[in-house]
């Protein structure tokens, strides 16, 4: 049987430091272009494959990451998955899915896997870190929601920005009864698009009738009750924002369940522009978020933190309006408040 490829050999090949090599195939992040992409080229040509057993007692490194995420059945999480797989595989570091399912206890279950060394990482999207956290920040990096003044790297978009989008583009179809289905109260995200919304429609000179602001939980169900009190409402509104998709999903349903024609009787905007967005009847409007590139710059700068990166850093994507089909113009703009 053929010896393994080493480090050694990669570095004799290339005529480089052992320790460069070793850099450049663990934490790419600390090194510079051209060197990293030579070794990893070099690396993929010797079919180098690293020993992560032997690694793991050497450096004392479980050589794993865990993504914690609300709700493991949201594609959404899927996609960020993806992203930061790919940059965790190049650092020959292992993710895995975390499902809270929106319960503290199981959130802390994640934390003490962290504490206790069984992940050397975390990529943390439910927002919310458990009473009494006393691990190092640097070991967290925040996708998503935001948790202020807690000393964490974030990924993060413009959420009240992305909500202002939505509104823009309902507007210039001519709809002024708009309303909106807010994620989970209290959660950072949610407040943000809620506030977006509300900033938004000021901005345009128009109200907010009692009823117009519903909550929601981000599920399918919560986009359908909530669907059912504006439906209700004496005035109901020509247009709905929904706070991501899956709700939106809900209003859709519910919607076409009481008969009415989207979008001619009622247009609809979600955000996250998750793959079904394109599969559902008709295909969903919504806000587009960067789902991979979140995944990506989430595990890159836990990787750079994990190498000895100190100061906590912020990174904005940008978010795009996907236009589809359940936004018309209102078939009655002359009774528009």
């Amino acid at each position: 049987m053929a010896r393994a490829v080493r480090i050694k050999d990669i570095a004799e090949a290339l005529g480089l430091s052992t320790a460069t090599v070793s850099r450049a195939i663990s934490t790419p992040g600390r090194v510079a272009e051209p060197t990293r992409s030579l070794v990893q080229a070099k690396a993929a040509e010797m079919n180098y494959r690293p020993n992560v057993q032997a690694r793991s007692l050497r450096t004392q490194k479980s050589m794993s990451i865990i993504m914690a995420v609300r709700d493991i059945g949201n594609p959404f999480y899927l996609e960020v998955f993806k992203g930061a797989e790919a940059a965790a595989h190049d650092a020959n570091y292992t993710v895995l899915m975390g499902n809270t399912e929106n319960n503290p206890s199981r959130e802390a279950e994640y934390f003490e896997m962290l504490r206790d060394g069984n992940a050397d990482g975390m990529i943390l999207m439910t927002g919310s870190i458990p009473d009494g956290w006393k691990g190092p920040n640097g070991s967290v990096v925040v996708a998503l929601e935001m948790i202020e003044d807690g000393g964490f790297s974030q990924v993060v978009i413009d959420n009240a920005a992305a909500a202002q989008k939505a509104v823009d583009h309902l507007v210039a179809q001519g709809h002024r009864r708009i309303a909106h289905i807010a994620g989970p109260e209290g959660e950072g995200m949610s407040a943000r698009r809620k506030a977006g919304f509300v900033a938004a429609m000021a901005a345009h000179g128009l109200t907010l009738p009692p009823g117009y602001l519903q909550p929601g939980d981000f599920g399918v169900d919560s986009g359908r009750e909530a669907t059912r009190a504006l439906l209700a409402l004496d005035t109901p509104p020509t247009a709905i924002f929904a706070a991501n998709d899956e709700m939106a999903f809900g209003v859709l349903h519910e919607a076409q369940h009481q008969g009415l024609r989207i979008p001619d009787d009622l247009s609809v905007i979600g955000m996250d522009d998750i793959h079904l967005s394109r599969a559902v009847f008709p295909p969903l409007t919504t806000i587009s978020q960067p789902r991979q590139d979140i995944g990506r710059h989430a595990m890159e700068m836990l990787l750079s933190q994990l190498g000895g990166t100190d100061d906590p850093q912020e990174t904005l994507l940008p978010t795009t309006l996907i236009e589809r089909a359940t936004v018309a113009r209102p078939r009655n703009e002359g009774t528009q408040p």
